[in-house]
């Protein structure tokens, strides 16, 4: 009898949401309907200050989660080993739920592009972010998630597909996923792949956490931008998602055009809601 690969991922702490400096008075002058909170690492690795102080009184309120942007974990520099020990110090302050970041490259000879680029999808660059991500654990002394960015070009030297890659980097380095379904949505888009075959192929037991966002359509070609709601064709996805991988932590990523922050709330609860009826239908179907 074939058995299902044992669990490594942790159990899901429920619907959380990115915080952002303008809801720092509103998580912190009353509780909210939002279980857990993740936090753009970057902005928190500074030697004190504002931002620490409303991090540790965040911290004091609600589980956090943290997810950064500049580990270039593709890039062909190598490990920024300062940037890493910023990180690690950081990580023991906040005791995170777990330590994310994109599976991409951000710059190259030591300038940074600030944009999340994408990776041929080649055996060469399949074993040099095997090697990183061994590195980047090693030093953490943990697990780390990485997260399928949105790509707007392909290469012509990649010989799989990008959930081909992403499954053989998540075993063969041991690490978790993060997978952002809006981020699928845009991609299967801008190249024309099915997205629920995307889906379809990755190993459910390394999914350990589900971004949500909104994006910009430009008619031919679609844009992450986190600054609209999340579209239906993307809650669509994510309904597949919540069937196929189970209970996994989701939260709601805004970067521009904030609402009020009951309005992301709201929309929190609408993920709530269709997990909750994908797991009710899953136990019906049993």
């Amino acid at each position: 009898m074939t058995r299902s690969p044992a669990p490594i991922r942790a159990p899901s702490p429920g619907f959380g949401l990115g915080l952002r400096p303008a809801h720092y008075p509103d998580f912190l002058g009353a509780p909210q309907r939002v279980d857990w909170l993740e936090i753009i690492s970057d902005n928190y690795l500074v030697p004190g200050g504002k931002p620490l102080a409303m991090l540790d009184a965040v911290l004091a309120r609600y589980p956090v989660a943290m997810h950064g942007v500049s580990l270039s974990i593709g890039s062909t520099d190598g490990i920024d080993r300062q940037y890493l020990a910023d990180l690690g110090k950081l990580a023991r302050r906040v005791q995170p739920l777990w330590i994310s970041d994109h599976l991409c490259w951000t710059g190259v000879g030591g300038h940074n592009a600030h944009d999340l680029l994408p990776l041929p999808y080649t055996e060469e660059a399949l074993r040099l972010v095997v090697d990183h991500v061994g590195q980047v654990q090693d030093a953490l002394g943990q697990r780390i998630l990485l997260e399928n960015v949105s790509s707007y070009l392909e290469y012509r030297s990649s010989d799989m597909r990008e959930w081909e890659f992403l499954r053989r980097v998540a075993e063969e380095a041991d690490c978790l996923l993060l997978l952002d379904v809006n981020n699928i949505y845009v991609s299967s888009i801008n190249h024309g792949f099915d997205a629920r075959e995307f889906l379809r192929y990755l190993p459910a037991h390394r999914v350990q956490q589900i971004h949500l966002a909104g994006h910009s359509d430009h008619g031919d070609y679609i844009v992450d931008t986190h600054d609209h709601p999340v579209a239906e064709p993307v809650w669509t996805l994510y309904r597949e998602a919540c069937r196929l991988f189970g209970e996994v932590a989701t939260m709601i990523e805004r970067d521009d055009n904030l609402p009020e922050l009951a309005e992301l709330v709201a929309e929190l609860d609408r993920a709530r809601t269709i997990a909750s009826e994908v797991q009710q239908a899953c136990a019906a179907a049993a």
